[in-house]
């Protein structure tokens, strides 16, 4: 594919990434109350929901998804259900040390399922991709190899922004560091997941 239609898709595409919506509140949240443990997770569950609405727009399956509505209405409920658990344990967790063991396998399973939830749960996505794709490539003569470097793209700049901003909470998560700093920042990352969680299921 052309790169300039690339660079064009890649910028549009990084311009409302960085914007902080459900998802990067919940990763931002997460990291102050728990560390980057199962981060990667999150991240990954996050970009397979983006290239799976990104998959249906470019195969001309929005008119399936329509259908299908209420099952995305369904994930969105369980994404909201899961963060408001995850909250509840924030806000009455102790406080945890920096040097704390990682989560086990199931949590970082169960967090990368709500980054795909959320992603799945946001209508706003695949609206972005059917409005900007036709802008940058014929969807009617989109290549296999066209499809996998707009998936590349994709996959990069997601990765790339929530990581980053993963980093800099770690960052400032190490301000804190006394046992009562550390217990409001569980409780206020709570605070902040419970809203994420109310945002996504009134959306």
């Amino acid at each position: 594919m052309d790169q300039t239609r690339l660079l064009v898709f890649a910028a549009a595409y990084l311009a409302v990434l960085v914007l902080p919506g459900p998802g990067v509140t919940a990763l931002v949240a997460r990291v102050l109350a728990r560390g980057t443990h199962g981060a990667a997770a999150f991240i990954a569950g996050f970009v397979v929901g983006s290239l799976t609405w990104f998959a249906i727009a470019a195969t001309g399956l929005a008119v399936l998804a329509s259908t299908f509505a209420s099952v995305f209405i369904a994930i969105r409920y369980a994404g909201a259900a899961y963060l408001l658990y995850l909250a509840w344990k924030l806000w009455n967790a102790p406080a945890r040390p920096l040097d704390a063991p990682a989560s086990s396998p199931e949590n970082r399973w169960r967090l990368f399922l709500t980054g795909v939830a959320i992603n799945l749960g946001n209508p706003k996505v695949i609206v972005f991709f059917l409005a900007l794709l036709p802008t940058v490539v014929d969807l009617g003569s989109l290549t296999p190899l066209g499809f996998a470097e707009l998936a590349l793209i994709i996959a990069a700049v997601a990765s790339g922004v929530l990581t980053s901003y993963a980093l800099a909470a770690a960052r400032a998560r190490r301000l804190f560091t006394s046992p009562r700093a550390l217990r409001l920042v569980n409780r206020g990352s709570g605070a902040i997941m419970a809203g994420t969680a109310i945002t996504i299921a009134t959306r």
